[in-house]
Order: C-alpha cells, then sequence, then structure tokens
C-alpha cells in the first residue's frame, strides 16, 4: 500500500529554538510558506497548542488582508496573503486529547497519532505538519514523519522553547536539500529514518 508523504516544516533559531522566553518570533518576518510545498499539500495537521493563534492569525489576513496584523504589527506580506487563502481551503486535523472543538469548518479533531496513521493511508496527495513542537516530536517517535524542512534564522535567541525538547527517540536524518535564502536564512531539507 502506497503511504501519504508526510512533511513537517519549522522556523527556528540557529541554536534551535522556536520562540524565545517570551514566548514570542520577532526574528521571523514571515509565516508562509517557506518551502515551496503549498502545490503538493492536501491536509494540514497541528497540535492544539498551537491552533488557536494560527487560526486567529491566518483567519485575520483573510478577513483584513490591508490592515498590519495584532500578532507583528506589521501588514501581512503578499506571500501570507496567499497563504491565508491555502489555510482556510485546506482541511486541518487538530492532534488534541482533550479539545472540545474548533472554529474553522475545515478543521477536524483527532485524538491520537492512530488518527494521523489512518490519514496518511487515504488516498491524497502531501500531508504537512505545520507545527508545534510537541506535535512534530510526537509523529516523528511515532515513525510518522518522512521529510523535516527547516528555515534556519541567524539569529542566537539564547533561551526559549526547543524544536526537539520532547523527542523522546534518537532520529537519523539524511540531508536532500540546503539552500540559502534572503536576510541570511538557511532552508534544510532532511529525510527522517533508519541510520544510513
Amino acid at each position: 500500500m502506497t503511504m501519504r508523504k508526510v512533511v513537517a516544516g519549522m522556523q527556528m533559531s540557529i541554536d534551535g529554538l522556536i520562540d524565545g522566553p517570551d514566548g514570542y518570533t520577532d526574528w521571523v518576518d514571515s509565516w508562509s510558506d517557506t518551502f515551496d510545498l503549498l502545490p503538493e499539500i492536501d491536509a494540514c495537521v497541528l497540535g492544539s497548542g498551537m491552533y488557536s493563534g494560527y487560526e486567529q492569525y491566518w483567519s485575520a489576513i483573510k478577513r483584513d488582508p490591508h490592515s498590519p496584523l495584532e500578532f507583528t504589527g506589521e501588514l501581512p506580506t503578499p506571500e501570507e496573503i496567499d497563504y491565508a487563502d491555502f489555510a482556510l481551503g485546506t482541511p486541518h486535523y487538530v492532534l488534541s486529547k482533550s479539545r472540545a472543538g474548533v472554529e474553522w469548518e475545515n478543521a477536524r479533531i483527532v485524538r491520537d497519532v492512530s488518527g494521523i496513521e489512518k490519514l496518511r493511508r487515504e488516498p491524497g496527495r502531501t500531508i504537512y505538519v505545520v507545527g508545534g513542537a510537541r506535535t512534530v516530536s510526537s509523529l516523528m517517535d511515532h515513525g510518522l514523519i518522512d521529510e523535516l524542512r527547516l528555515t534556519i534564522h541567524p539569529v542566537v535567541v539564547g533561551k526559549g522553547k526547543a524544536l526537539f525538547d520532547t523527542v523522546a527517540k534518537r532520529h537519523y536524518l539524511q540531508l536532500a536539500d540546503a539552500k540559502r535564502v534572503d536576510g541570511g536564512k538557511v532552508c534544510l531539507i532532511y529525510e527522517v529514518g533508519e541510520r544510513g
């Protein structure tokens, strides 16, 4: 049986943090797709902790793409406006044991990783894990991440939330691609799997 590919994409500091001690990521200049993945994706997965802010952020852009965002104080970039269209038109699966409901019509709750395993076996294109860190770590530990895409920002934050803080197992990665992008950032693509 052919399994759908599952890709996790995250933005992080050079010291492996996804946000600072205050919970903010002021070094990230855009939350749009930095990996050119959107044409491949027809489902997104995210954790319950990330869902509320994610839903508010992209809904605010969709409602008024020409006003500064409360989260950043900046106008949405054209790429963020495109991503808002994608986010509100693509099925989202929120991994949560306790969340009662979700606001978006295109979102549904999945109670455990077996729901993601089932989704992976269904016909479709690539599944995009948009975060957060605990969700990415849990799915990696269950062998459900095929590819890890990281945008590394040229900043050392020092303290904050580490991307792989809750990973319970050792994982071997194979570098598939690396490219330098605007602002000194680096995009790395790793295949996740057995030791090569």
